[in-house]
């Protein structure tokens, strides 16, 4: 009974410092951006910063637990705007979601674009989920001639990381950052009115 007891206290004093350690670790983030101090996390949340990698082996892993509800949200949100009638809206109204998300810490927009690609990092899977929700929606977008089909899922991505970049660097600046996305989207949008696409030699110096 003694020992059992014993575990129990432990998981319950276990469960009390992530806690304390994910509640510091989101005001420091939110404060001083992604690359804030984890010492001073631990430090904050009255454990040694050992604890703070027991619970959290990386920086990567913190932020993947920190941001879990909001790409699962994300995730929802992509499979219910599957069905919606304007795929492009549906497109814009999630990639909306997506910068808003990934622009909460300064510097995460830098730490979701560098995970795509590495499968190691503890963000990839999450990263990996909302690239297919992407890829998935703008494919529709694309096959609807909602959004120009010449515009690969990658090319997007990175035109979306630009301008997730952008908001971060413009916080409270007099443009608000949303517009700067939906200029991008009038950019994808399909020509019209006698407009075209340039073509690879008008492109050409």
């Amino acid at each position: 009974m003694g020992d059992t007891t014993t575990r129990r206290a432990m998981r319950a004093d276990a469960r009390r410092n992530r806690d304390r350690l994910l509640a510091e670790a989101r005001t420091a983030f939110l404060d001083h951006g992604t690359d804030a101090s984890l010492e001073d996390v631990a430090a904050r949340a009255g454990v040694g910063v050992g604890t703070l990698y027991r619970h959290f082996p990386t920086r990567e892993a913190l932020l993947a637990e920190l941001l879990r509800e909001r790409f699962d949200a994300l995730a929802a949100g992509a499979r219910q705007l599957a069905a919606h009638p304007s795929p492009r809206e549906a497109l814009i109204t999630w990639t909306l979601d997506f910068v808003r998300t990934t622009t909460v810490y300064r510097g995460l927009t830098a730490a979701v674009t560098a995970t795509l690609h590495d499968p190691a990092s503890a963000l990839h899977a999450s990263c990996e989920t909302m690239r297919r929700a992407a890829t998935a929606l703008l494919t529709r977008a694309q096959e609807a001639g909602e959004v120009r089909a010449d515009v690969a899922p990658l090319e997007f991505l990175a035109l979306v990381a630009g301008a997730s970049w952008a908001r971060e660097q413009m916080a409270g600046a007099e443009v608000p950052g949303d517009r700067l996305l939906l200029l991008l989207f009038e950019g994808l949008g399909v020509p019209d009115f006698g407009r075209r696409s340039p073509t690879r030699s008008d492109r050409s110096p």
